[in-house]
């Protein structure tokens, strides 16, 4: 099948899954179904294993919005489609340039879509599709628009629609094709631009020949003095950070215990300082080791000093995951919580990652592009597992269990309280739990979450 094949079925089957439907098992369906064939499209060179796992997170993401439906399944899906879009087409373009492709398409959209030379057939390959166009599809959207304009003028000619009575909403049909056709010519005849095939080198990995001469970064510092800088920077930091580790611990596990609210707020604060010295860190050293410093036999010390920082950094993480898994078991668990152990692992991979690029001589490029795929596995983290019943059936042990925050405030956590209310045989918590979940059920087959269709009454 040729691209505009592949635009027209995709329409078709968005308006079939979305006609008089909200937003559920549907969309997931589609993800799915562009997964499919996505795969069939592609061409062998460019099936690496990279595009083999996308297609399979890119299948278990459509999975999990039919199970969830919620946001963060459904940023799983629209990441995992538009990743495995981007590398079917060149396996060797990075996901960086994923955001810019899609912006820029996404502007340039209506100007491509009207090029018809440059994604409809130019030879005539099939007679019945030239037909169909031709004689039935030109003609029919021409009258569709043109009865519209003709109707808002005249009360007399809208009645000749109004008065018959169809079991068809024309103007959800229309908007739905048109919404359904723009998702899927962008995504299935989405361009890159020269510039961005041009400017791709910046983000290799490896340095090349060119930049492992040696070189002072500015005309006003040479070599020499660069490299001293460094070493100083780099020992007065360690020192710096070696105190901070000190109070820091010291206010966190020695100091005389403080009310839930201020210990919560302390502890975010401390996080997000702890998480704002991760990222200065990591800037400092990609600013001494970007280039020819990794390349210096003159520049050990300085190594050896910038992989002490990060081991001093990786300390600070850990304390912060300590004193938040301390929080937790006092005052239980969140999705503040465990969203500030997943920001905390984030930045433990990234001192890591740049201990690893030191070590192996790596470009800054090698962080962000890595990077982008570890946050990509944590956005898939977030979507596959149900952390709203992880969260309520850890608390529900709890002595100080509070059900209206677990039922108003913690998503999909039905199935846990279901089996809390009949431990402790509370009749009015299970029937306002069966009240939400009958609710759910009532609602149609494609717009609704099989979490809720699966759960027993």
């Amino acid at each position: 099948m040729k691209t505009h094949h592949y635009i027209l079925i995709t329409t078709v089957l968005f308006v079939i899954l979305f006609y008089e439907q909200d937003l559920g098992l549907n969309l997931g369906i589609l993800g799915v179904l562009y997964t499919v064939l996505t795969f069939f499209k592609t061409n062998e060179k460019n099936k690496t294993l990279t595009f083999n796992i996308l297609t399979a997170t890119s299948i278990l993401s459509g999975f999990a919005f039919a199970w969830y439906g919620d946001f963060s399944s459904f940023i799983a899906v629209a990441s995992s489609l538009l990743l495995l879009g981007y590398k079917s087409r060149n396996r060797k373009m990075k996901p960086l340039f994923l955001i810019p492709v899609f912006v820029v398409n996404g502007f340039t959209s209506i100007c491509r879509i009207f090029n018809f030379d440059a994604w409809l057939p130019k030879k005539n390959v099939s007679g019945l599709w030239q037909k169909i166009l031709a004689f039935i599809l030109i003609p029919l959207v021409l009258l569709s628009v043109f009865c519209g304009i003709y109707a808002a003028g005249s009360d007399h000619f809208a009645a000749f629609f109004t008065d018959y009575e169809l079991d068809i909403n024309l103007w959800q049909v229309f908007c739905l094709t048109v919404s359904g056709f723009v998702i899927a010519f962008n995504y299935w005849n989405y361009a890159v631009e020269r510039l961005i095939y041009k400017t791709h080198h910046v983000l290799d990995n490896d340095f090349q020949e060119k930049d492992r001469i040696q070189k002072a970064t500015y005309s006003f510092l040479d070599l020499d003095a660069e490299r001293m800088s460094g070493i100083i920077s780099f020992l007065l930091l360690n020192i710096l950070l070696g105190f901070f580790i000190i109070t820091y611990n010291y206010e966190q596990f020695y100091e005389t215990l403080k009310t839930p609210a201020q210990l919560s707020e302390e502890t975010h604060e401390r996080v997000g300082a702890v998480i704002m010295s991760i990222i200065m860190a990591i800037l400092v050293i990609m600013f001494y080791f970007k280039s020819g410093f990794n390349f210096d036999p003159k520049a050990g010390t300085m190594k050896i000093l910038a992989k002490i920082w990060i081991f001093l950094n990786a300390i600070l993480v850990l304390s912060a995951g300590a004193k938040n898994y301390e929080y937790i078991i006092n005052y239980g668990f969140t999705y503040k919580r465990l969203g500030v152990f997943a920001f905390l692992l984030l930045s433990l991979t990234g001192l890591v990652l740049t201990f690893i690029k030191i070590q192996k001589k790596k470009r800054n490029a090698f962080l962000f592009n890595t990077m982008a795929w570890y946050l990509y596995g944590t956005i898939l983290a977030c979507s596959y597992i149900n952390w709203g019943s992880f969260i309520t059936s850890r608390n529900r042990e709890r002595k100080d269990f509070v059900i209206t925050y677990h039922f108003d405030s913690v998503n999909f956590s039905e199935g846990a309280l279901l089996k809390y209310a009949n431990e402790k045989k509370d009749r009015q918590l299970k029937k306002n739990v069966l009240q939400k979940i009958n609710k759910e059920k009532s609602r149609t087959f494609l717009s609704g979450i099989l979490y809720y269709k699966t759960l027993k009454d």
